[in-house]
């Protein structure tokens, strides 16, 4: 499934130095995932000893919303 990332959500992987390929990995492979609502997630990984939190929208694509550490 494609994935596009929001203007705010590049701006937060830019501020907080995050590799893209960790969020992908994160939404593909996560540890955890909550759902809330109809199609929102919140994905959770640890990569390289920090776990990332990517918040995301799923409809005929995925639609990162915004990424943080946690």
């Amino acid at each position: 499934m494609e994935i596009r990332y929001t203007f705010h959500s590049e701006e937060q992987i830019k501020e907080r130095k995050i590799e893209k390929v960790w969020v992908e990995e994160t939404i593909k492979h996560p540890d955890e995932t909550e759902k809330e609502g109809k199609n929102k997630y919140y994905a959770r990984k640890t990569l390289n000893g920090i776990t990332l939190e990517v918040v995301y929208v799923k409809e005929k694509y995925i639609k990162v919303v915004t990424v943080y550490p946690v």
